[in-house]
């Protein structure tokens, strides 16, 4: 009897992984300042640097009353992209309404998404020059 589950505990086993894989989504939207939306006010275009100035804290803002916070990108990356169409791979985390990031893609004036940020970059870059990302450190 117990011969006849083990294939099907190995089938739905391999059958559930894609599902661990769909955790990564991709979101859509411009970056602006969490002030800016709080308020209902869109970041000025033009003012850029007088925004990223004023602003401590950058979210994605997808559409009126939707935005994210993106938990693990510096917010002088982020400021650099005020005002441009945004494309955010990872994890949508709701009880923080927050992303924890993969990928950040920037929409270029041809329309092209240019890789801005990465996860894997990060890792690379600190194994580079620190021998060790330090979070990972003693692993």
């Amino acid at each position: 009897m117990k011969r006849k589950w083990i294939p099907l505990v190995i089938l739905l086993t391999f059958l559930m992984m894609p599902g661990v894989a769909l955790g990564v989504k991709h979101y859509d939207g411009t970056i602006q300042g969490f002030l800016c939306i709080t308020t209902g006010v869109t970041c000025p275009v033009g003012k850029e640097d007088l925004v990223a100035d004023a602003e401590n804290v950058f979210v994605l803002y997808r559409c009126p009353g939707v935005w994210h916070f993106i938990s693990n990108v510096d917010r002088k990356l982020l400021a650099r992209g005020i005002n441009k169409m945004v494309l955010v791979s990872g994890m949508l985390d709701e009880r923080t309404n927050s992303i924890t990031a993969e990928k950040i893609r920037i929409k270029t004036d041809e329309g092209k998404w240019k890789e801005v940020w990465s996860a894997d970059l990060m890792d690379e870059f600190y194994s580079d020059i620190l021998g060790v990302h330090p979070l990972k450190r003693g692993q």
